[in-house]
This record gives structure tokens, C-alpha cells and sequence, in this order.
């Protein structure tokens, strides 16, 4: 999913941070209130998963971009069958999700899997920054 894609969704959420330890639970914190805001209970069980997935997407950012990217974007989006949201930073760096043999893009890739989702890295189109974004049914 693309962010002109999440257009179709009824319910969004754009949250930017400070590429700092603190965006982790910011970031997850938030992407609760949002998903029981528009109605999905928090023992749905994609919620759990889906949270971690953020984490791990954000403490990825803290860790490998703060001195490119002294700040990261967090989108959040949903309607009643899809939860997506992505992770957007100005470092120019692209990992392969589905190579990750190990730590924490291999987690995002098992899981997202595993709940019969999609996950994506989508370059900005200047090649200096990028979103990865995770599209997961409700």
C-alpha cells in the first residue's frame, strides 16, 4: 500500500517524531489510542502483532538513521477490514524485508506473514529517504 492509496481509507493518523528512544512508545501508544478510536478492540488478534511491528519499525529507525534523519514519520490508516501504516525516515539506506534472516526486520517479515499481510519499502522519490509500510486484515 502506498501513502496516496491510504486515501481510500477512511480513518489516518500522521504522527512525526524525533529519532530519539522515546518515539518507540510514543509511536505505539498512539497507534493504540487510534485503533480503539475507530473501533477495533485491542484483543483483536492482529493488534498485538501489529504493535510489535511498529515498535520494531520505529526502533529500527532510532538505531540506523537518527544523525540523516533526526526525525520519522509514523502513518496510521484503517476501515473495517485493513489496518496499514508505515514508517518513513530520510535515510537513503533500502533493507530487504523478506531477506532478513535475523533481529528485528525478520520479526517484521515473519509476522507480517503470518497474519496474511503485506509489507513494503517504497524510496522517496529523490532516493534520499524511505517508508515501509505494512498493510495487515482486520
Amino acid at each position: 500500500m502506498l501513502a496516496g492509496e491510504l486515501a481510500g481509507l477512511p480513518y489516518r493518523h500522521v504522527l512525526t517524531l524525533p529519532t530519539m528512544p522515546q518515539a518507540v512508545r510514543m509511536a505505539r501508544e498512539t497507534a493504540e489510542q487510534a485503533l480503539a478510536e475507530w473501533g477495533v478492540s485491542p484483543r483483536h488478534p492482529v493488534v498485538g502483532p501489529a504493535l510489535l511491528i511498529l515498535a520494531e519499525l520505529v526502533t529500527n529507525c532510532v538505531r540506523h538513521t537518527p544523525e540523516v534523519s533526526p526525525q520519522l514519520t509514523v502513518l496510521l490508516a484503517a476501515d473495517r477490514d485493513t489496518f496499514a501504516f508505515g514508517v518513513h525516515d530520510r535515510h537513503p539506506y533500502q533493507p530487504a524485508l523478506y531477506g532478513a534472516v535475523h533481529g528485528g526486520l525478520a520479526t517484521v517479515a515473519e509476522l507480517t506473514l503470518a497474519l496474511s499481510g503485506t509489507a513494503a519499502v517504497r524510496p522517496d522519490a529523490d532516493g534520499c529517504g524511505k517508508s515501509i509500510w505494512i498493510t495487515l486484515p482486520l
